[in-house]
């Protein structure tokens, strides 16, 4: 093995594709020779120094990876706050990097993680420690400045576009004496990238989705309700698709309960609810609603054959950028041509990625503000393209086997306590 060691964690909320990023991390180090450990649970299992010996895992395991959903090495929602504020929490981490000869650090997220990893560099350039950090993008809301899309995004937004198309025949079925209006609810705080991928479910003034709802354009009740009446008129049912983080004129979530999560964003309570309340109140239509939740982003055995090959690419770019030395950077795709598709990974500062995010394209939206448009077709259509089925045990189940993980021993006397 190569002297330092490689430190891979993931964050955030995982995705159907984040191991099979795993997986390449842990193939591209080994054939370079290179020890990797995992932190369990992110950057909390770097704090609290609890690390896995990803080196110790099977070449079969670690190909098996690439077909499993969930997070291996486990993942958290933890934001540390500036240097400043939370140097005690940094200096720890260095303290942890020592002890294990930690020389590169891949910290798998999406905007948050970016940032972290950028602060982590410019504390370990300060200390004058030799320690190069790489943001492995990753997340299904594909809000990453920057790259064209995000590793993870693809295969929600397939498993989003079936499910709407699936759906939508189930109500077109029933509605003469059933259900009227039919609502699902996608991922989305801020930008509505999932919500425009339900639109590609059909197409046509008829087809469903009928009226998609995007965090970039202010939630008007009263619209909203004018268009779906009239849908139901004209179609017989209507199938909407609202993202979580709708909002009103004032800026006010649709769905909001006063809550934070763990990185201080407002925790939303079923945008979906809220609106079907809206419906059966004043319309006294017959409604059903959908929340996917954790479905949309764990739904490996409808993966996107585009997307998989994306998270396999950031990760083999992460280790070749990390052990060049190419520090406090992200490997991005960028697209060469829509048809054919075709794509490349390019390297990009953390300073330009981290905190900021990246919302639909007001081209992306059609006029009146319900549908996507032909340009938001093209970039959307290759990112779903191809299936990336799992294999299948006897009983017909997906083979999601789980390795066993081995904790390296802890090397610092002082544990971690938060604070």
């Amino acid at each position: 093995m190569s002297q330092g060691t490689l430190l891979y964690a993931q964050s955030g909320g995982v995705t159907a594709v984040i191991n099979a990023t795993a997986a390449a991390v842990l193939q591209a180090a080994r054939k370079r020779k290179v020890r990797v450990l995992g932190a369990h649970n992110g950057i909390l299992g770097a704090l609290r120094e609890d690390l896995i010996d990803a080196s110790a895992l099977t070449p079969a395991e670690v190909a098996a990876l690439a077909h499993t959903p969930g997070g291996v090495f486990g993942s958290c929602r933890l934001k540390l706050k500036s240097l400043e504020q939370d140097r005690a929490k940094y200096e720890r981490l260095l303290d942890v990097f020592r002890a294990h000869d930690v020389r590169w650090f891949l910290y798998n997220g999406g905007n948050d993680s970016a940032d972290t990893a950028l602060k982590v560099s410019h504390l370990a350039e300060e200390f004058g420690y030799p320690l190069t950090c790489v943001g492995v993008p990753k997340t299904i809301d594909n809000d990453l400045a920057l790259t064209d899309c995000c590793p993870g995004f693809g295969s929600a937004a397939k498993y989003t576009a079936v499910s709407v198309r699936e759906c939508a025949l189930d109500v077109a079925a029933m509605a003469e004496t059933s259900t009227k209006v039919f609502i699902y609810e996608v991922m989305g705080r801020h930008a509505g990238w999932l919500a425009a991928a339900a639109g590609l479910a059909g197409s046509g003034r008829n087809a469903a989705p009928h009226l998609i709802l995007f965090p970039e354009r202010a939630f008007d009740s009263a619209d909203f309700l004018a268009h779906v009446a009239t849908t139901v008129k004209r179609v017989g049912h209507c199938v909407v698709v609202a993202s979580e983080g709708i909002r009103d004129a004032n800026g006010r979530f649709v769905d909001e309960e006063g809550l934070s999560d763990a990185f201080g964003h407002a925790q939303l309570g079923g945008a979906g609810a809220a609106l079907a309340t809206r419906v059966e109140q004043a319309l006294g239509l017959k409604v059903h609603w959908a929340l996917p939740d954790y479905l949309q982003r764990s739904a490996r055995h409808l993966a996107s054959q585009t997307d998989l090959e994306q998270a396999k690419a950031v990760g083999h770019a992460a280790v070749d950028c990390a052990l060049a030395g190419q520090n406090a950077v992200m490997p991005i795709i960028v697209r060469d041509s829509d048809a054919p598709y075709r794509w490349h990974i390019d390297i990009a500062p953390l300073e330009r990625i981290a905190n900021r995010e990246k919302k639909l394209p007001a081209a992306f939206i059609r006029a009146d503000g319900y549908g996507i448009t032909a340009a938001a077709r093209r970039y959307l259509t290759p990112l779903i393209a191809g299936e990336a089925f799992p294999p299948y045990r006897a009983d017909g189940l997906p083979d999601y086997p789980t390795p066993r993980l081995r904790f390296v021993p802890r090397r610092l006397q002082r544990r971690y306590s938060p604070g």
